[in-house]
């Protein structure tokens, strides 16, 4: 007979997922380390007695953390979860209706970036006895809908437990998708509020320890040898290095082939720390917001390389990047969707890693054309010089992005790690920042969430910390970005959790105002100004926002850079204070938003209107013609 234990459904899943294990290689670590959690009359009885009675009995088995918004929560645990290489995430548990909905964008967030979450909302009675209960939305043409199923589209698996029985089968699939690299992404599980307070007899064998061996799939023998040919035939190639390579831990093995065969490097922004800048084969980032060098070679590449990217169109240019009309693409991914991107007939469906090395092999001997390695060195050195220029103080009394970018840079350490996710920073620290270290660089750019980058860092910094790791954490955020999710600073203080925010105010939203302007849209409504009755419109004066003392109202130290010649070098000063600290800091400075970044050949497609009786939409529309004409509908679809 099979022994069993009496508990509730939520103390069976509690219980379940701190006996779950994560296996890569030589490398085991937990796969839920802990869950944040906002509890509301859904979970409170349920998930939340759960976490309590495990706090009293057992408390390091599954710890507990607050947050102040659910939305962090997911965000924190996407953070984690990449610092780890998607080994290890957070589970994060909402009350019903609007804590669930508030796990949304998270939930797309997480899926967008290919990183695991485990999302567990709670859900309205399953037996409906009291419907509506308060927070409950009703459909009248569906009585079964609930806000939960949202979640749906967002997430790579979902379920609801409508009857305690069927929480077995459901935990282990979430599990399976959590950890599988190419299903992985937000794994959500919709608990009803009266079946989380359900008992049911459980197997202990569900309560045992179980091990989740991540799949390194090595590449087929055919499908290597068609990349293999196509590599020693090419002239001009690119490998664009994309995240895929870090979860797959595949940087020294890249570092390895490039040298070997004089193969420059592109990296797209998941991509960030393939290889450090200043390796010669490093180009810089490719695409929309990369770098001059790496986007003349992407323009003249004959094969494109593709290692673990999902070719987003900031990596492409809007499909305007690579030119050469025979232009052949060999993509490598452990997921299919990804590899067979752009028409290519060379997809190698396999891990990073193994296939790296794999290729290193087959290219034994074989190395790019003396003109072609001469081509890459100078564009790289070219390039190089141009970001020494931007990094230089202009002694301006609020100095451009990339001065403030080039401070920071100048006064971290190699190993520190940079999070950013929104605005126009994600672009100029994809062509400026100088990534030292594989784990480096964190700019969440696939679904670019405005908020993400206080959460995201704290995420970071646990994931660090569980590892034994003290380097620090660098969140560098606008005040757009900052004024839409700032309450985890609460959290940092909390928790004594350091990490150093950099608080870059421009006064409005710097990135779409610029992108405002070259669509023809005047940065209509993109100030923080305001409001001109007369004019209908936010034009007034500067808001009188005391961001600084925002932030220091939650507990947190801050140190204010005021506007001045001696801007950069006090915030040098701030940033060398911060590092020295044991506490979290923010420092706050003010920016000149109409200071640009270095230009870096690339373009992004954002339709301007065809029709329009401004002038300066006219002219935006003629420009718009004139670059997308270099755009190609379908790439690498060439006979081979």
């Amino acid at each position: 007979m099979t022994a069993t234990k009496r508990m509730t459904v939520s103390q069976a899943l509690i219980e379940f997922l701190a006996h779950q294990w994560t296996v890569d290689g030589d490398i085991r670590e937990r796969t839920i380390p802990g869950v944040f959690g906002i509890f509301g009359h859904g979970n409170v009885a349920g998930i939340g007695q759960a976490l309590r009675q495990l706090n009293v009995q057992q408390p390091d088995l599954m710890p507990y953390h607050q947050a102040r918004n659910e939305q962090a929560m997911v965000h924190q645990s996407v953070g984690y979860a990449r610092i780890h290489r998607r080994r290890s995430t957070f589970a994060s548990a909402a009350s019903v209706g609007p804590g669930a909905t508030n796990m949304l964008t998270g939930a797309a967030l997480a899926t967008t970036n290919r990183l695991p979450a485990l999302l567990l909302p709670s859900d309205t009675f399953a037996t409906r006895v009291a419907d509506p209960v308060l927070q409950q939305l009703e459909q009248p043409w569906d009585t079964g809908l609930t806000v939960n199923d949202a979640f749906r589209p967002l997430s790579k698996f979902f379920d609801r437990v409508q009857r305690p029985e069927q929480l077995f089968s459901t935990a282990l699939a979430a599990m399976r998708v959590l950890t599988d690299p190419v299903e992985t992404g937000a794994v959500t599980i919709a608990l009803p509020e009266d079946v989380q307070a359900e008992s049911i007899e459980v197997p202990l064998a569900f309560l045992e320890e179980r091990e989740w061996h991540i799949r390194r799939p090595v590449p087929e023998r055919q499908a290597l040898g068609r990349a293999v040919a196509a590599i020693r035939t090419a002239e001009r190639p690119l490998l664009v290095a994309g995240g895929g390579v870090i979860y797959s831990g595949a940087e020294d093995a890249l570092r390895t082939l490039v040298e070997a065969t004089g193969i420059p490097v592109g990296t797209t922004q998941a991509g960030g720390g393939a290889l450090p800048w200043d390796h010669p084969q490093n180009v810089g980032a490719v695409g929309a917001t990369g770098t001059a060098a790496a986007n003349r070679l992407a323009a003249e590449a004959d094969l494109v390389i593709g290692i673990g990217t999902r070719y987003s169109d900031f990596t492409t240019a809007s499909r305007t990047a690579f030119q050469d009309p025979a232009v052949r693409f060999v993509n490598v991914n452990i997921a299919p969707f990804d590899a067979y991107k752009h028409g290519t007939q060379i997809p190698v469906i396999a891990d990073a890693r193994e296939t790296v090395d794999a290729l290193r092999a087959g290219l034994d001997g074989w190395s790019v054309r003396p003109a072609h390695a001469e081509r890459v060195a100078r564009e790289k050195s070219e390039w190089d010089a141009v970001v020494d220029a931007a990094f230089a103080p202009s002694g301006l009394d609020r100095p451009g992005q990339s001065e403030i970018i080039g401070a920071v840079q100048s006064t971290t350490a190699p190993e520190d790690v940079i999070v950013q996710a929104a605005g126009s920073l994600p672009g100029d620290l994809h062509k400026l920042w100088r990534v030292r270290d594989a784990l480096g660089y964190h700019v969440e750019y696939a679904f670019s969430c405005m908020g993400y980058e206080i959460a995201g860092g704290l995420g970071v910094k646990r994931g660090l910390e569980a590892l034994g790791d003290d380097r620090d954490v660098v969140v560098m955020v606008g005040d757009g970005s900052y004024l839409m999710l700032n309450s985890e600073l609460v959290t940092a203080v909390a928790e004594g959790i350091k990490i150093i925010v950099i608080l870059i105010q421009n006064h409005g939203y710097a990135s779409i105002g610029h992108l405002s302007e070259t669509v023809g849209s005047d940065r209509f409504g993109t100030a923080y100004r305001s409001y001109d009755p007369a004019a209908r419109s936010f034009r007034g004066d500067v808001l009188p926002v005391d961001l600084a003392m925002n932030a220091r109202s939650y507990g947190i130290d801050v140190i204010e850079v005021a506007p001045g010649t001696g801007a950069i070098d006090d915030l040098k000063a701030a940033v060398a204070a911060a590092k020295a600290s044991d506490s979290a800091t923010l420092i706050h400075i003010e920016s000149d938003p109409l200071l640009y970044s270095p230009d870096g050949e690339g373009w992004w497609d954002v339709p301007v209107p065809a029709v329009s009786e401004l002038e300066s939409t006219q002219r935006a529309r003629v420009a718009y013609e004139q670059e997308r004409a270099a755009q190609r509908p379908l790439l690498g679809d060439e006979e081979e």
